[in-house]
């Protein structure tokens, strides 16, 4: 199971991983919080000091168009917020 999906680089994250030394995450819905830490451990080599999960619902969209309403819903997602250990820090620009 591939735990971690990506990364959430929003301006909100960034200023959170800045300031408070937490970086966001959209992990495997069905990945438990071991199963994250130790994913973060080895994929970025830091100490991972707590982890906090939040389950989003995929919200339900609409659109107009000539043939008719087209409704659907976006994506299900799991969202795991990391705080490092201190002195500790991911750079995910530096691959770019």
């Amino acid at each position: 199971m591939n735990i971690i999906k990506k990364p959430v680089i929003t301006e909100k994250m960034t200023a959170i991983g800045e300031k408070l030394n937490r970086y966001g995450f959209i992990v495997d819905k069905r990945a438990n919080k071991l199963q994250i830490k130790d994913a973060i451990e080895e994929l970025y080599g830091v100490q991972v000091a707590g982890v906090n999960t939040m389950n989003y619902d995929g919200k339900r969209k609409s659109r107009f168009t000539k043939t008719g309403v087209i409704a659907g819903k976006t994506n299900a997602f799991k969202k795991a917020v990391v705080t490092l250990a201190e002195g500790e820090t991911i750079d995910f620009f530096s691959n770019i």
